[in-house]
């Protein structure tokens, strides 16, 4: 296979291990609370929301030595032995004890950081500078019909009923699970670029010698782009950026588990209550593919740069964040095992809050692909830090907001969100705006950016 047939086969791989692991841990996380939930009159103790902010938490802290680790053992290694872990998460469910749930929680948030590490170094390898748009663009495109494939089966395999039965959870886990390892199984498909040693450079001892310069050149850029990561978290420009990636991280929270959950405590959406939240986790899909093809892969036919696409982010959040109040009860996220009979400021509407899902994913691909758009941009020669930091921030932001979402009424928790996200929305209009006057001091057209 030629040279660039194979890296373009390497990316797809990349793309639908990608699809099979996160269609089963976010059809995981979409489910988990309404799960635990029937499972809190048992020995089980634990919380959904708890273990996700664990994971988010270890995630950000992991960040920290996951480019150690990837550059001692390869991307590809890696990534099979963090799909592995996920894999063992999504198995806990199939028969949950509080010891084993949390656990998995503490291991999935460090191989969550050593996944997208690897993901990140693969990529890079496999790409060039006029290949890299085209392979984000197919990475990004496969990674989100995760979010419609894996819905779409707990839509139908829950769909009229009110009460998880325990045959129904086992049920669902296991094939979960089974989905999961198929992914992990794929990046053993990932073929390695050839070797391009001379025939006359065989000598063993050379060989050794050469691995171990290696290894320590990798140790080396590892330090380095940790010590560059600290310098460049304390910019200007990065300080503004983590206002609207901190924003993210509360979204990313709430459309992935917070607003199933809310949807399935709803009793006055009757037998379909729990089989909506397959359904709503497929809305948001097709808004993030939307907007991701949109917004993404069609950015560079922009004549007006990021800020339009910003703005309509926020405003398409801000009307989302309206209807699910007036159309979601307050103690929807906290509800008991039995639901919640309150009534918000209208009958629940399930037209409604679909509409109100495919929003959240329309407004939150709005802000992701213009962040990755700037970053790429501003930090074209320290990319790696600048990402980490990115994932950093949004991770820490993820794993606060799931710690909240235990105790806080939901009228308390769109409040943040719109907070955050007005002041996100215009510390990245400060930046943007000084991108510009960057670009029009060098006589560049701002429509390149």
């Amino acid at each position: 296979m030629p040279s660039e047939g194979k890296k373009l086969f390497n990316i797809i791989i990349l793309g639908v291990s990608f699809m099979f692991i996160f269609t089963a841990f976010q059809s995981c996380g979409n489910i988990a609370q309404t799960v635990i939930t029937n499972l809190n009159n048992t020995d089980f103790h634990g919380s959904g929301y708890t273990s996700m902010s664990i994971i988010y938490g270890v995630l950000s802290a992991s960040n920290l030595i996951s480019p150690s680790l990837v550059a001692i053992v390869g991307p590809q290694f890696s990534m099979v032995v963090s799909g592995v872990f996920y894999s063992l998460y999504i198995a806990v469910f199939i028969q949950p004890t509080t010891w084993a749930f949390y656990t998995a929680s503490v291991l999935i948030g460090i191989a969550a950081a050593v996944l997208w590490t690897a993901q990140g170094n693969c990529l890079t390898e496999n790409s060039d500078e006029n290949t890299i748009g085209r392979n984000s663009g197919i990475f990004w495109a496969l990674l989100q019909f995760s979010l419609i494939f894996g819905n779409l089966y707990i839509y139908l395999a829950w769909q009229g009923k009110t009460h998880i039965s325990e045959s129904d959870r086992r049920t669902v886990f296991i094939a979960l699970t089974v989905i999961s390892l198929v992914g992990t199984v794929l990046f053993f498909l990932i073929r390695k670029q050839e070797d391009t040693k001379a025939p006359g450079d065989d000598d063993s001892t050379n060989e050794i010698l050469g691995e171990s310069s290696c290894a320590r050149n990798k140790m080396m850029r590892a330090v380095a782009a940790f010590k560059k990561s600290i310098t460049l978290s304390f910019t200007k420009e990065m300080l503004l950026l983590s206002v609207t990636t901190a924003y993210t991280g509360l979204v990313l929270t709430f459309f992935s588990g917070v607003y199933g959950t809310c949807i399935g405590a709803v009793n006055r959406f009757g037998s379909e209550e729990k089989s909506l939240i397959g359904l709503s986790g497929i809305f948001i899909g097709v808004g993030e593919i939307l907007g991701g093809g949109i917004f993404g892969l069609l950015s560079k036919r922009s004549c007006s740069g990021r800020n339009p696409v910003v703005m309509l982010g926020i405003l398409v959040h801000f009307i989302a964040f309206y209807l699910i109040f007036f159309n979601v009860p307050n103690d929807a996220p906290i509800a008991p095992m039995e639901g919640t009979d309150q009534v918000a400021y209208m009958i629940p509407s399930k037209e409604v809050a679909m509409l109100c899902s495919f929003l959240l994913g329309l407004g939150d691909s709005c802000f992701n692909t213009q962040l990755l758009s700037i970053l790429g941009f501003l930090y074209s020669e320290d990319s790696a830090p600048a990402f980490a930091i990115f994932k950093f921030v949004q991770s820490i932001c993820a794993a606060v907001a799931y710690f909240y979402s235990n105790y806080f009424l939901l009228q308390w928790q769109l409040l943040i969100m719109v907070v955050v996200g007005f002041f996100g929305t215009i510390t990245f209009f400060t930046v943007e705006w000084g991108a510009a006057a960057a670009l029009a001091a060098h006589g560049s057209d701002y429509s390149s950016i």
